[in-house]
């Protein structure tokens, strides 16, 4: 709750050198920008802001502060093990820190959408800023 009630980094960066993907859901009222700045393949910052409701603010928050000052690759590890924890599959929680809370939400299947938006986002973000360039803004 603490997560949904004081967010971590949700804001809007005002530097133009951030990445920038813009997530919904049609099942919830998720609406959310999440930026990404990669230096020297370096998490510098991930931020987010917009509407979400308590999981996807949380889930997104939390993830926010798990990637920062992570290697591209390392980030990628941890989102997985999210994702296939999110899924009930074999994963490591060695990595997943507070996002452990969110251990048991396949069991309400349709909150699995607000458990991932954030991190869906940032994956996607992370790839392009390894070469997959799209524009998202």
């Amino acid at each position: 709750m603490d997560h949904y009630e004081h967010p971590r980094n949700k804001r809007v960066p005002t530097d133009d050198r951030y990445l920038k993907i813009h997530m919904d859901s049609a099942s919830c009222i998720d609406d959310i920008y999440v930026y990404l700045l990669v230096e020297n393949g370096i998490i510098k910052d991930c931020c987010f802001d917009g509407v979400a409701c308590t999981i996807s603010t949380a889930a997104t928050s939390i993830m926010t502060e798990l990637v920062m000052g992570k290697t591209l690759k390392d980030a990628l590890y941890i989102i997985k093990q999210y994702t296939a924890m999110i899924h009930e599959e074999k994963y490591d929680d060695s990595v997943l820190d507070e996002a452990i809370v969110f251990m048991n939400t396949a069991k309400q299947a349709a909150r699995i959408k607000c458990a991932t938006i954030g991190w869906d986002g940032l994956e996607e973000l992370i790839h392009e800023s390894e070469g997959g360039k799209h524009d998202h803004r």
